[in-house]
């Protein structure tokens, strides 16, 4: 029997623009997560448009909805005009925050993030793709190093546009890792590669097997930018988890990292 999988910590209500948070908003989010079955969410927009924000409507929706643990979250990534205040305001904001992502969708390019689909993929073109995995792992480290997240999100995103490198992954990410494990972080199960061109969970299956062999925690994630994509290929997620044995799960209430087995 497959495991039920309960919980995505990787949803953004705002989308990709400031709206600010509204009970509107954010109970087709509740509602979609009944539907699917699931019991923990983590709201995490982007930290560009933290101004949308509002703690005060998150309380409101959860005594609405006190089946559904709703978590506050947000995603820092390494946005070089925005995420300097992206981590002021988390900062400022970390007790009322249950739950931070770290991210890198910034290369060289600081006007365009290098996984926009299609135009990111010219980022690529003529450059060396081993050079280009060590530098975006890299900058990976540097987001978990900052102190200021609880999880790194699809920590391969690098091969979205479907650039394999020649060097072994376990060369190119196994400092990485080593460096996530040693801070006590976790890493998502991300089913949006699937949605992708690269058409590959996040991260990938050897990826997966040396954070599993290092004690690193998942949590489980959709990147949903509608309460649609709440829980997308979930089913599919749970089927790769029992093949890598993964029994477990990782949920946050305020930066508290505990790590739950899901029911089949």
């Amino acid at each position: 029997m497959v495991m039920e999988l309960f919980s995505d910590y990787h949803t953004h209500p705002q989308g990709h623009r400031v709206q600010h948070y509204t009970q509107a908003l954010l109970q087709p989010w509740a509602d979609w997560a009944r539907a699917m079955h699931l019991s923990d969410i983590a709201f995490t927009d982007h930290d560009r448009y933290h101004a949308g924000i509002d703690f005060d409507e998150i309380d409101r929706l959860r005594e609405k909805n006190p089946e559904v643990q709703i978590r506050a979250g947000i995603e820092l990534d390494n946005d070089p005009v925005h995420s300097a205040a992206g981590s002021k305001w988390i900062e400022r904001n970390w007790d009322k925050l249950d739950f931070v992502l770290g991210s890198v969708h910034f290369l060289d390019r600081a006007d365009q993030m290098f996984d926009s689909v299609p135009a990111g993929a010219a980022q690529f073109e003529g450059r060396d793709i081993d050079a280009l995995y060590a530098d975006y792992f890299r900058r990976v480290r540097e987001m978990a190093a900052t102190g200021l997240v609880d999880c790194l999100a699809h920590i391969d995103l690098i091969k979205i546009h479907g650039h394999r490198p020649n060097a072994e992954i376990d060369v190119l990410a196994g400092e990485t890792l080593g460096f996530i494990r040693s801070l006590d972080l976790a890493i998502e199960l991300s089913t949006a590669g699937w949605r992708k061109p690269v058409n590959e969970l996040y991260p990938a299956d050897r990826i997966i097997e040396l954070a599993k062999k290092m004690g690193i925690p998942f949590t489980t994630a959709s990147d949903a930018h509608s309460h649609v994509q709440l829980g997308d290929n979930f089913s599919h997620l749970a089927e790769k988890m029992s093949i890598f044995g993964i029994r477990e799960v990782c949920v946050f209430e305020k930066h508290k990292q505990v790590r739950v087995v899901c029911p089949e």
